[in-house]
């Protein structure tokens, strides 16, 4: 069970990572990386996989992405 004060930690699909690049007119490795073996990530999480990282800043969610290395 992840802290109370830790952000959500999400693994994104094939079609919402191809949509992802695609707006963010990028390709996957130039992501910002996450270590796998990083405790926020979620279990059964690989190398090559796009994680999307909800942080709360106050009355709104700011959204982070992430390839896992």
């Amino acid at each position: 069970m992840p802290h109370i004060l830790q952000p959500k930690h999400t693994k994104l699909n094939d079609k919402e990572v191809e949509a992802l690049l695609k707006k963010l007119n990028i390709s996957r490795s130039q992501l910002p990386k996450i270590l796998s073996s990083d405790p926020a990530l979620p279990d059964g999480i690989k190398v090559g996989d796009v994680i999307k990282i909800e942080r709360k800043s106050e009355d709104k969610i700011i959204l982070y992405y992430r390839v896992v290395v």
